[in-house]
């Protein structure tokens, strides 16, 4: 359905939407907020405050604990800070030049025209140029083999520049102050089983470390790739690739460094099926920006973002794995498609309805700290199966079509702590559950509220909320500490200011000079949708 553009002073609340309820305990009748906060959830920031102070001041620590549940049944991953360091005076110089290779000793060191073959443990150095030519791991020993990139340049146009067939360990580390660079070729066969089909290819587990720059361009599928853990401690690492960018079978781990990744498919992806101890993304420090195709980052198991930066520019959906966990870092992510989706099986290719009234799939998506604005064109925060949220800070600019909504969990909204903010369409639109903690308000609008338009929600004379529309939505969702269960809130919409401290177009507090009282909303009541409160 068509929503009429809102006008600055005709904006109105609606007492009922006059869309058919769907889902059982759906209360369309009025524009609405949220359940009783707990003692500690009332301990309401001044609106004054910060939104991630609000969030941080309503931590809840048994619920914090889910997203740690979740994780701890992982498969540790394999690789240690100290990884890349190595000593100067143990190690095997090599120079790379076309027809021309050489190594500082004969031990583990195979060169064959343009293939150098490294076949022990051990720390190998490398440097110069192969314009078509490749490096191989291939190691039956035990130990670890540390590749040191020293302004490095290999280009293989028949397969993988840096391919490691076998080895206990993998280390690439990118010495301070250098470039280096691997490209593989275009169109050559990857079709058998365990074929390299990446520019770094990896049979191995996988580390890199250093605070040197990798360049990585897969031309024919992905740009990194192992088919065991990978683990990205440090440097700066820039992968441009055909398929995946970066691809960790049994995990992908990023610790350190800045991470930037231009993909054809999935820019992370992990896809482990056969193990649910792997399979999982774990984005915990550093800086991640990825252009996707198609999922910004992809997981068959568990994806956790729990520090760092994280920043989707372009994707179908943004965070997607059979449970996701947001618990610290700062997040941003931009979805044609779902923003967050935590679902057992894939949904690549396109969204489908949204809606709270779905099947339960046992999937669980997890807020319990860390900021998080998501931009959708598909729903928002999509879960399959529960959503709880416990903490941190989320803006969410969702769907403006009635097929989808800003929130959307199949096994229903529980909120016991942290500062939401969803606006969307309302065809789809759903509400925490009513036996949240957290206060919540959810307001429906007759027609839609347009780009650039705030809208502020008020105590008496105090502004809690305050919110500028970056695209037209008829549907808010707000949670915070400042709401209480059946108490009554202006909702004032017009050219009103945010608040000093801002998270995207959102703040706590606010200035409603400019703006126009449009209605009152009560805590604890929903509008409609097909997605109301459980």
């Amino acid at each position: 359905m068509k929503r009429n553009h809102l006008t600055t002073t005709a904006v109105a609340l609606t007492a009922a939407l006059g869309l058919a309820a769907c889902g059982a305990g759906n209360d369309a009748s009025t524009a609405t907020a949220g359940a009783a906060s707990t003692p500690a959830a009332t301990a309401a920031a001044s609106s004054g405050s910060t939104p991630a102070a609000a969030a941080s001041s309503t931590s809840n620590a048994s619920l914090a604990s889910t997203s740690s549940a979740l994780l701890a049944d992982n498969a540790k991953a394999h690789a240690e800070e100290g990884d890349p360091a190595y000593d100067a005076e143990d190690v095997v110089k090599v120079t790379l030049q076309d027809g021309a290779s050489s190594a500082s000793t004969q031990t583990g060191v195979q060169i064959d025209g343009d293939t150098v073959t490294i076949s022990a443990p051990g720390t190998y150095v490398l440097s110069g140029t192969l314009t078509d030519g490749t490096i191989v791991v291939n190691s039956a020993d035990e130990g670890r083999v540390r590749l040191v990139l020293d302004n490095a340049a290999v280009t293989n146009s028949q397969g993988a520049a840096l391919n490691i067939v076998a080895a206990d360990e993998a280390v690439v580390v990118l010495e301070e102050g250098t470039t280096n660079s691997l490209a593989d070729g275009t169109g050559y066969d990857t079709s058998a089983e365990d074929a390299p089909n990446a520019a770094l290819f990896s049979m191995a587990d996988l580390t890199i470390g250093g605070s040197g720059t990798l360049k990585v361009t897969g031309n024919t599928n992905d740009g990194i790739a192992s088919k065991d853990g990978l683990v990205i401690l440090g440097g700066t690492v820039d992968v441009t690739a055909a398929d995946d960018g970066i691809r960790g079978k049994d995990y992908l781990v990023v610790q350190g460094g800045t991470v930037t990744v231009t993909a054809g498919d999935d820019g992370l992806k992990s896809d482990n099926e056969d193990d649910d101890t792997v399979g999982y993304i774990l984005l915990a420090g550093g800086t991640t920006t990825v252009d996707a195709g198609d999922d910004g980052a992809h997981a068959e198991g568990d994806l956790a973002v729990t520090g760092g930066s994280v920043t989707i520019t372009k994707s179908n959906e943004g965070l997607e794995g059979a449970n996701v966990v947001i618990a610290g870092g700062t997040s941003s992510v931009t979805a044609s498609d779902d923003g967050l989706n935590a679902t057992q099986g894939s949904s690549s290719g396109g969204g489908g309805m949204g809606g709270g009234g779905m099947a339960n799939d046992g999937s669980q998506l997890v807020i319990s700290g860390g900021t998080l604005v998501v931009d959708s064109g598909g729903d928002g925060l999509d879960s399959n199966g529960q959503t709880t949220i416990s903490g941190g800070t989320t803006v969410v600019y969702g769907p403006t079509m009635n097929g989808n909504g800003s929130l959307d969990s199949n096994g229903g909204i529980d909120v016991t702590g942290g500062t939401v903010l969803a606006a969307g369409s309302g065809g789809m639109a759903e509400a925490p559950d009513t036996s949240s903690t957290q206060g919540w308000v959810q307001l429906g609008f007759s027609s839609n509220v347009t780009a650039g338009q705030t809208v502020q929600i008020v105590s008496g004379d105090t502004v809690i909320a305050s919110f500028t529309a970056k695209k037209d939505y008829s549907n808010l969702v707000f949670v915070g500490d400042d709401i209480t269960s059946g108490q009554s809130y202006d909702v004032y919409v017009g050219s009103g200011s945010l608040g000093s401290d801002q998270l995207a177009t959102f703040s706590l507090g606010g200035s409603t000079d400019g703006a126009t009282k449009v209605g009152s909303v009560t805590a604890g009541q929903a509008t409609g949708g097909m997605g109301g409160p459980r």
